[in-house]
């Protein structure tokens, strides 16, 4: 039979202490759904006594259905020369009805001399008093011991008195908090193995921090040393550096190490959770994220292309599908053949002849060579490659674009003219727009939809520019990267040049070619 470790995840409290991250009370609904199908047994939903916005959402998630998780409400132990009964925090922790209560307190005496400004024997029986009180009217209490890696550091013997204050009170569980994530996964192999050896009859849970880029490796060191519950955040998201990457510690307990963490059948589901509350929580994508990142399995040199056709297990450490993500084939200048030859089976593009494959690769050399960059943005890539091989020929040709912008504070507004040429008719026309750029969109949008009226679902999505290089000043290459959309499907396509403008036309013609190409009037 496998071993198991109870899942705990703080992302709607502990992660939303991170950067930039502020959660509704709706999406922490959809978040707790979200972990809830990755069958984590634990979440921590919030402080309750802390602000509005948790309390609101400890009222609402009484009325969801949840299948697999517990929620959890978070506090402290009662404030010093406050009875149990009459402190605030200890009332709005019941007040939640959670069935699991989690409530932290000192066990570093540094701490308790300077944060706390109490006695260390007063706050043990702080520590005491708010566990006994607690235990007796929910169905389970987790003591959070906060700083309890540097504490023991600090002072052994005073550290784990806190930790029996907890436990001779009838505590369900003891977590071991690196709360400045300062801990070697050495320290906590000892300190760990102390604890679990001392306390028996009791759950030892792990909490880490990432701040010297521990978490991960302390949180799986704990598991090895007797934790028999790890803590984390979906991505890493937490205060300062963040906390231990709740994805990564599952991944590595259940399938390097052999111990279920969460059912075996969801794992599959770990990449599309992660994406999910990435999306929520309005952040920029970390793609390096180890097996649920969209570049944890990116192959971009030929050499290691070439290995991974004959056999993944070359350079890929599991099958991507194992945690819901896909294998991906990255073309550029360090590009193969075999990156080629994949890239096309994966968009289905077959019988191109070996000297096509050629051109193509000496294309793609070249044109990054300018400046280009083929990696994520298939679009052009595609019509690059069918164009080279004649599989498709451009429908539209660029004759001539002008443009006049008039500046008018606070605001601006350009006109632009365009002409071009279509099934050897050649259109003109003009158009405003808010700048250059949306007013070439627009003139160029008005000609094609009349031409072609299947781009009429086409709108822009993204557009970002970045300077190549900037040796020139305001005569550097830029890059210009458009994401479109026909309300099914998206796609990204390129223009590099040194005038924004045309690198921008670039960039808007492949992207209407692009659709031609796949839809044809």
């Amino acid at each position: 039979m496998k071993k198991k470790v109870d899942a705990y995840d703080v992302t709607l409290r502990d992660g939303t202490q991170g950067e930039g991250i502020s959660f509704s009370v709706e999406d922490k609904i959809r978040v707790a759904h979200e972990i809830d199908e990755l069958g984590v047994k634990y979440i921590e939903g919030g402080w309750p006594g802390s602000n509005n916005r948790d309390e609101e959402f400890f009222e609402k998630i009484k009325k969801e259905k949840l299948i697999n998780s517990q929620i959890t409400s978070f506090g402290s132990t009662r404030r010093a020369g406050n009875t149990c009964d009459e402190d605030i925090n200890l009332q709005s922790l019941l007040k939640s009805e959670t069935p699991v209560i989690t409530i932290v307190g000192k066990t570093w005496d540094f701490h308790v001399e300077k944060a706390l400004k109490i006695s260390n024997d007063e706050n043990l029986e702080i520590i005491s008093d708010s566990v006994e009180y607690l235990k007796t009217r929910t169905n389970e209490v987790f003591f959070d011991a906060e700083h309890f890696f540097d504490g023991y550091k600090s002072n052994p013997k005073y550290a784990l008195s806190a930790l029996k204050a907890a436990y001779n009170n009838g505590v369900d569980g003891l977590i071991l908090c690196d709360t400045n994530g300062g801990t070697t996964p050495w320290e906590i192999s000892e300190i760990v193995t102390d604890v679990v050896e001392k306390f028996k009859k009791t759950i030892i849970g792990i909490h880490t921090h990432n701040d010297s880029d521990f978490g991960v490796a302390n949180a799986i060191q704990a598991v090895l040393s007797g934790a028999k519950q790890v803590q984390g955040t979906i991505n890493g998201y937490g205060e300062r550096c963040g906390n231990a990457n709740l994805c990564s510690i599952i991944a590595n307990l259940n399938l390097k190490m052999n111990i279920n963490c969460i059912p075996e059948e969801n794992l599959r589901k770990l990449s599309d959770v992660s994406n999910f509350i990435n999306e929520l929580a309005n952040l920029p994508i970390n793609n390096k994220l180890p097996f649920v990142g969209k570049s944890a399995f990116a192959h971009k040199g030929g050499i290691h292309v070439s290995a991974v056709m004959r056999d993944s297990a070359t350079y890929e450490h599991i099958e991507p599908n194992t945690v819901g993500n896909k294998r991906r084939v990255l073309v550029s200048d360090l590009s193969g053949k075999s990156n080629i030859i994949y890239k096309l089976k994966e968009l289905g593009i077959e019988d191109i002849a070996d000297d096509k494959l050629s051109m193509i690769l000496k294309q793609l050399k070249s044109l990054e060579n300018e400046g280009y960059e083929f990696e994520n943005v298939d679009a052009s890539f595609e019509l690059l490659v069918k164009k080279i091989s004649g599989k498709y020929k451009s429908k539209i040709e660029l004759l001539e674009t002008e443009i006049n912008t008039r500046q008018i504070i606070p605001s601006s507004e350009s006109l632009a003219r365009v002409k071009i040429k279509i099934k050897n008719e050649t259109i003109e026309n003009s158009a405003k727009g808010s700048g250059p750029v949306n007013a070439l969109d627009n003139a160029l949008r008005e000609i094609l939809i009349e031409k072609y009226p299947n781009l009429k679902d086409l709108t822009l999505k993204d557009y970002r520019v970045r300077v190549v290089s900037g040796s020139k000043g305001t005569e550097s290459l830029v890059r210009v990267i458009i994401e479109t959309s026909d309300m099914k499907d998206s796609w990204s396509t390129i223009g590099v040049s040194a005038d924004i403008v045309q690198a921008s036309w670039k960039a808007l013609i492949d992207s209407f070619e692009y659709k031609l190409m796949n839809q044809p009037s």
